[in-house]
C-alpha cells in the first residue's frame, strides 16, 4: 500500500512493448536496474508493464538501439494531474481556496459527540455549553476544559463530571451523571404519620413512634396511624419522629368520556418540496415563497449534515421540508376503539394517583349517551398510604439524644 502511494506521488506509466524479441527489453531493464511491475503478456511479441515516470523516460532512451515499439497506454499520479491543471488557473485557484477554507474551518467546532448521559438530554448539555461560549462555530483552541467544567457543573447540578476534548472540528463531550444523595432525616423534629387517603390497613411498620391502628382497620384520610408523641416510663412525654410505612387496600372509581365521532386527516396527494442550507447558524432558503400554502398542510422536516470522506463534518446542513396537503373528514369511532382509548387514559390516571402500590383487581364498564361513550374504571389496589406530617412543637429537654 505504501509503495503504491509513493508511486502515485512519483507518477507511473503503463506502457506496451511490441518487438520481434520483446525479452530484450526485459533484459535491458535487468541490466540497468529499471524496476517494473504488473507484467502482462498480450502475445508472443508484445506485453504491457507498469513503471515510474522517470524510469519510463530512461527506458525509452535505452531502447533506441533495439528494434521495438514502446507506447504509453495510461498515465497516473500527481505529476500528470498537476500538469493537466497547469493551464487551468481558475480551477487551481478554486482548489487552493477550498483547501484553505478546509484548513481554516478545521480550527472551529462544527460537530459535538456526547457520551455518558442517560437522564440529562443532549440539548440541555449543548445549551449549557453554548452559554459558556462553546457552541456551533466556536474556536477550538480557545476551549479550556478545566474552566468550562466549573461553569457547566453549576449550570447542570445533575452532572458530577464533564470533559470537553476538541479534535479537529469535532468536540467530544464526556459526562458523568451525579448519584442523587439520599434525603436526610432530622429525627429531632417530631412528627406523626397520618393516612393520605381512605383505606383498609393491611400492614403497618413503625420505624420510630407508636402505631395507633392494627391491620384490618378502616381508616379515613388524615387519621393518625403512627404517633410521634408517646409516654415514657416516668409518666412524661417523649417527642419522636413518628416514621414508618403503612400499607392499605384502596378503591378507585375513575370516569372519562370518549366521543364516538372523530375527525381524521385524509391526505390529498398535494405535496410541495422546499430546500434550504444551514451554513453555520445562517439559513439560506433555496425557494422563494416561505409561507405555507394553507392551514391544512403538514410539514415534515429532515436534516442531513454534509461530511467529507472519512466522516469529517462540514459546517453545512441540508434541510428538506415536505408539505403534504390534507382534508379533515369525520369518522365514526367503533365502541371497541373508544373503550381501548379510555382504558389507556384511565390506567395512566390511576398510576398517577398511586405513589407506591399495585393493582389487585380492575374492571371496565361503559355506557353510550349523546354520541359519547362514558367509561368507568373500578380498581382495587394495595399501596403505601402513610404520610409524615411534622409537628410545630418546641424541642424539650426530655428528647432523647441519639
Amino acid at each position: 500500500m505504501l509503495n503504491h502511494i509513493v508511486n502515485l506521488l512519483k507518477g507511473q506509466v503503463t506502457g506496451r512493448v511490441e518487438s520481434g524479441f520483446p525479452e530484450r527489453v526485459l533484459n535491458l531493464c535487468a541490466e540497468y536496474g529499471v524496476a517494473f511491475w504488473d507484467l502482462t503478456w498480450e502475445s508472443p511479441v508484445s506485453f504491457t508493464f507498469t513503471l515510474t515516470r522517470r524510469d519510463w523516460k530512461r527506458l525509452r532512451k535505452l531502447s533506441r538501439r533495439l528494434d521495438c515499439d514502446m507506447t504509453a497506454v495510461c498515465w497516473r499520479g500527481a505529476p500528470f494531474f498537476l500538469g493537466r491543471m497547469r493551464r487551468r488557473a481558475v480551477l487551481c485557484m478554486g482548489l487552493a481556496a477550498c483547501l484553505a477554507l478546509l484548513l481554516w474551518g478545521s480550527f472551529f467546532i462544527w460537530d459535538f459527540q456526547i457520551d455518558g448521559n442517560e437522564t440529562v438530554s443532549d440539548q440541555e448539555i449543548l445549551r449549557a455549553l453554548e452559554k459558556c461560549g462553546v457552541g456551533f462555530g466556536a474556536f477550538g483552541f480557545a476551549v479550556d476544559s478545566f474552566e468550562l467544567r466549573n461553569y457547566v457543573l453549576l449550570e447542570i447540578p445533575e452532572l458530577s463530571y464533564i470533559a470537553v476534548n476538541v479534535r479537529g472540528c469535532r468536540a467530544y463531550v464526556q459526562v458523568r451523571e451525579a448519584i442523587p444523595a439520599p434525603e436526610l432525616v432530622d429525627k429531632r423534629q417530631p412528627g406523626n404519620t397520618v393516612a393520605a387517603k381512605d383505606a383498609l390497613v393491611t400492614a403497618i411498620q413503625p420505624w420510630d413512634g407508636e402505631k395507633q391502628v392494627l391491620p384490618g382497620t378502616m381508616v379515613k384520610r388524615g387519621q393518625l396511624l403512627i404517633a410521634g408523641v408517646v409516654q415514657n416510663d416516668f409518666g412524661g412525654v417523649r417527642y419522636l419522629r413518628g416514621m414508618g410505612r403503612v400499607y392499605g387496600r384502596t378503591w378507585y372509581e375513575l370516569k372519562c368520556q370518549v366521543p364516538l365521532t372523530v375527525q381524521e386527516k385524509t391526505f390529498t396527494g398535494d405535496t410541495a418540496l422546499r430546500r434550504a442550507l444551514l451554513i453555520g447558524k445562517k439559513r439560506i432558503n433555496l425557494y422563494f415563497n416561505s409561507s405555507i400554502p394553507g392551514d391544512t398542510y403538514d410539514k415534515i422536516s429532515s436534516w442531513e449534515k454534509w461530511r467529507l470522506p472519512g466522516g469529517i463534518p462540514l459546517p453545512v446542513t441540508a434541510v428538506t421540508e415536505t408539505l403534504r396537503g390534507y382534508t379533515l373528514t369525520e369518522r365514526e369511532r367503533t365502541k371497541a376503539e373508544a373503550l381501548r382509548l379510555a382504558d389507556i387514559v384511565l390506567t395512566a390516571r390511576l398510576e398517577g394517583y398511586m405513589e407506591e402500590g399495585t393493582v389487585l383487581r380492575r374492571s371496565l364498564s361503559c355506557q353510550e349517551a349523546d354520541g359519547t361513550l362514558l367509561v368507568t374504571l373500578s380498581a382495587e389496589c394495595e399501596e403505601q398510604i402513610g404520610k409524615l406530617v411534622e409537628m410545630p412543637v418546641e424541642m424539650q429537654e426530655d428528647i432523647p439524644k441519639e
